[in-house]
């Protein structure tokens, strides 16, 4: 007769992620790293993937001219690289072509941490 026993490890994890706050295009975003591909060898991470954020900025309109609100959802995507819990990320954000301005990339960077 023979048996097999397995034992697994259970580890409660409240929150796994990253999040990262930083400064793009004259305004500031907040991100948690999203889809990404994941390239790891401890105690170094690096992902390039999805980052979705909420970006903070305010618009500069002529008086009367209709706004943007200062905080809206934004997509986009770049490269995170961390350091046991630090977190170092250059984000690429597209914002759309309007009436007064042609759609154009901005890069960013910001400091976040590993949960």
């Amino acid at each position: 007769m023979l048996f097999f026993t397995a034992k697994a490890q259970t580890k409660a994890v409240l929150f796994d992620g990253i999040l990262v706050a930083g400064y793009v295009d004259n305004g500031a975003f907040v991100n948690c790293a999203g889809p990404s591909i994941k390239f790891s060898k401890k105690p170094y991470t690096i992902l390039v993937g999805m980052l979705p954020s909420i970006r903070i900025k305010e618009d500069k309109v002529a008086t009367g001219a209709s706004q943007n609100t200062l905080v809206t959802p934004n997509l986009g995507f770049g490269a995170t690289a961390v350091f046991h819990h630090v977190a170092l990320q250059v984000p690429f954000y597209y914002n759309a072509k309007t009436a007064a301005k042609d759609g154009k990339w901005n890069v960013g960077v910001g400091l976040g941490y590993k949960f």
